[in-house]
């Protein structure tokens, strides 16, 4: 039986999705059934549960040999905040799957992240990497870049599409790298089926690195629509998160990831390593937006 902690979200249902395919038992974790009805419908055991609530960790672990750990909550507030969740909670799934005898615990980290990030998402993720490794637990850990879907599309090019037009934080010079939620659920369902993959710290990314300004250019372009880019100045974004931060601290914590300099920290990637050691066809930027365009 694998454990999907994170199951409603863009990369847990995939990697259900396909486990499912495979034959595999998957049991959903979710707070609120009604959101894995799809993967109910072909095969999941779903139960409800919290990471902030360690006596439904303790319950979904049970009879559990293997755990994917897919959820965050960078832009949480109040009883979801980062520090609950992404922190907490999962030290908390770690210490249930240990207690219920997993054998092996796969988790969804950060592209960059270390102790010293000048983000404090990326330092608590690399905190929880370290939990992990302490733990005795088998595990593999996997740092993906910026989902395709998240942040090329819901944060750019789908307002294009959709109003003719986007807005960017900041000046959007800043090379980074984005990579297709399929191809990360690719390398979870491997980590969590493939031996080779054990006790492995693995970075994913897809192929190219571009700034936010050339992904709106290209949606544009492939659309064949005109280019309408404004922005909001970094000062205002600097003014916005010091608003922000004392009711909305997640939403705040990405407004200071946006203000600050374009070298602040590395967002680019280069998968021929990844590549070298686990081959597999990457889905490149153009042909995500293609598939968008043409109402994928």
């Amino acid at each position: 039986m694998i454990l999907i902690v994170g199951a409603s979200g863009l990369l847990g249902r995939e990697a259900a999705k396909t486990l499912l395919a495979q034959g595999e038992q998957v049991r959903a974790f979710t707070r609120t059934h009604a959101n894995v009805d799809d993967l109910k419908k072909t095969g999941a055991e779903v139960m409800q549960g919290d990471l902030i609530d360690p006596p439904s960790l303790r319950r979904a672990c049970q009879g559990v040999d293997r755990v994917l750990a897919a959820a965050h909550s960078i832009v949480g507030d109040g009883r979801y905040s980062s520090e609950a969740v992404d922190d907490a909670g999962h030290r908390a799934l770690i210490d249930a799957a240990k207690a219920e005898g997993v054998s092996h615990f796969v988790y969804m980290s950060i592209l960059g992240a270390s102790a010293n990030h000048p983000v404090d998402f990326w330092r608590t993720k690399y905190g929880i990497e370290e939990y992990l490794k302490a733990s005795g637990l088998s595990y593999t850990i996997l740092r993906p870049s910026a989902f395709m879907e998240t942040h090329a599309h819901a944060l750019n090019g789908k307002p294009l599409l959709e109003s003719g037009k986007t807005t960017l934080l900041g000046k959007g010079t800043k090379p980074r790298n984005f990579v297709a939620v399929r191809d990360v659920a690719h390398y979870a369902v491997l980590a969590l089926t493939d031996p080779k993959m054990k006790n492995l710290t693995l970075e994913i990314g897809g192929l190219g690195n571009f700034t936010n300004k050339q992904v709106a250019v290209m949606y544009a372009r492939i659309a064949n629509i005109p280019l309408k880019v404004s922005h909001v100045p970094t000062p205002m974004v600097k003014m916005l998160r010091l608003i922000l931060q004392p009711f909305k601290p997640g939403v705040s914590r990405v407004m200071y990831m946006n203000s600050l300099p374009d070298d602040a920290f590395n967002e680019e990637f280069d998968p021929t390593s990844l590549l070298a050691q686990f081959p597999t066809r990457l889905t490149t930027l153009e042909a995500f937006i293609h598939e968008r365009v043409d109402g994928g």
